[in-house]
């Protein structure tokens, strides 16, 4: 069997919910804890990353949130105060590999380009209709003006999936943790 091995830093009591319960995954509660007032930005990116990884790997139906890996130890989040880190051994059908930088793209609902020369074109397209602020087109009603334009963008988010030669600019992403994946855990006071 294939297998990834990946890095993810997260709080103490993901840890004892393993030990307790055999698995973790993440549940919407946490996500509004971290991210408080924001919490449905990050709800409704990560329910539509999942939806997307659906096409690629089978995900449980209950599990609608990511959990956040590193794929080389360069990425490896740095120790902080409260939280464990594991290494986890999984198999290459239960990851999703993606581009960190397209995910940039993603997250601030930008046109993900090919290459640079697809973004200079893109870029230029957006001065000839006069937008400024290409997240409006698909967070704001200025793509009901422009709704082949807002196409464009929404159709290019897939290319989040299509990892980067250099592996320090990918991420990794499962939707829960399994005891007998994890190799190592480090825990931080």
């Amino acid at each position: 069997m294939d297998t990834v091995l990946a890095w993810t830093r997260q709080v103490k009591e993901v840890l004892d919910e393993i030990e307790q319960t055999g698995s973790y995954h993440v549940r919407e509660e946490y996500v509004r804890a971290k991210n408080g007032e924001i919490a449905d930005y990050y709800l409704d990116l990560y329910r539509w990353y999942t939806r997307q990884a659906r096409r690629l790997i089978e995900i449980p139906a209950e599990y609608d949130l990511p959990i956040w890996l590193s794929l080389t130890e360069a990425q490896k989040l740095p120790p902080a105060p409260g939280t464990v880190s594991f290494t986890l051994q999984i198999p290459k059908e239960s990851i999703v590999i993606a581009d960190m930088d397209k995910w940039g793209y993603r997250v601030n609902y930008m046109y993900v380009p090919t290459d640079p020369a697809d973004e200079r074109r893109h870029n230029e397209e957006l001065r000839r209709y006069g937008i400024g602020n290409e997240a409006a087109l698909v967070s704001g009603p200025k793509g009901n003006f422009y709704p082949l334009l807002k196409q464009k963008i929404v159709k290019s988010w897939d290319r989040v999936f299509t990892p980067s030669d250099n592996m320090d600019n990918n991420v990794g992403t499962i939707w829960e943790i399994r005891p007998e994946w994890i190799r190592e855990v480090e825990r931080y006071g």
